[in-house]
């Protein structure tokens, strides 16, 4: 009996052996590729050429006051910011999906934004007659748009087509940081950089080359609250403006959410005391056989 536990032993002992030599054969085998792979790839890298829009910057992560689990956006930086968009931005850059009722209660009262609604006429009807009509704005009407079709937006732009600004910061990667760094970060090109007319160099677009202009310089505009209108002030206001145009529901979902957690916090210990209270005279209750 020894003598076949031994054999049985020695026959066990040779199949893991010569398992496991092929085992590190294959691993051997994958290692060459994965290396011959690496060393291929290292040097297709090392001769491939270099694209300008790899060198972009990206925005740096800027200390902004709504970020916060808990903070809101700021009103009175909203409100200036809509006074950049419609003084500097409305120019070019249309806001489709922002209505003059939705400035109620956020950055303007009632009758300020109907104030503001009757300063443009729009274009309604039909009429009795089955003709349009021009008519003084109301609340709820949707901001104008200031060209009247995409390619009057670009005849008048050198080709270039002027996004919608409704959910720019939800479209752009850095959201609110890419959008104050782009709108401060306009300087001179680097030695060696040549632009075409009508571009302008800016580190933080795609490519470096934009079509926009510098939007913003110092005291361009007079803010009612007395505010220095820097350009760094007005990007910052103008970004903070967006960000509420992107999430109109920013306060209110921070609030529900800060609701929503004190209830089930309190709902979550009521539930725990239930058992604790119903289950202890179950997880005291002792079993014990006793024989007949």
């Amino acid at each position: 009996s020894w003598s076949a536990i031994f054999v049985f032993l020695s026959r066990v002992m040779f199949s893991t052996l010569r398992s496991l030599r092929v085992d590190l054969r294959r691993l051997a085998g994958s290692c060459t590729i994965i290396a011959g792979g690496t060393a291929v790839a290292l040097t297709m890298a090392e001769f491939s050429p270099v694209e300008a829009s790899g060198a972009t910057l990206h925005a740096p992560q800027y200390p902004w006051g709504h970020n916060g689990h808990l903070a809101m956006l700021d009103h009175s930086s909203m409100r200036r910011g809509f006074q950049v968009y419609k003084e500097v931005c409305s120019a070019c850059h249309s806001l489709n999906f922002i209505a003059y009722r939705n400035l109620v209660g956020n950055t303007h009262t009632e009758d300020e934004a109907k104030a503001l609604a009757e300063e443009v006429q729009v274009r309604d009807g039909p009429d009795d007659k089955g003709e349009y009509f021009m008519r003084t704005g109301k609340l709820a009407d949707y901001f104008p748009r200031p060209f009247a079709n995409e390619e009057a937006a670009r005849a008048s732009n050198g080709g270039a087509l002027p996004p919608d600004l409704s959910l720019i910061i939800k479209a752009r990667h850095g959201r609110e940081d890419y959008l104050f760094s782009l709108l401060t970060g306009y300087c001179e090109p680097p030695a060696g950089i040549k632009l075409r007319e009508g571009l302008h160099y800016n580190p933080y677009f795609s490519g470096q080359a934009i079509g926009m202009a510098p939007p913003l310089y110092d005291e361009q505009i007079e803010f009612e609250d007395g505010t220095p209108a820097t350009v760094s002030q007005m990007a910052k206001d103008v970004a903070t403006f967006l960000t509420w145009a992107a999430e109109p529901e920013h306060d209110d979902r921070k609030r529900m959410g800060m609701k929503a957690i004190v209830i089930l916090s309190l709902t979550a210990a009521g539930m725990w005391y239930y058992k604790r209270m119903r289950f202890t005279l179950l997880k005291s209750r002792v079993i014990k056989y006793q024989k007949p």
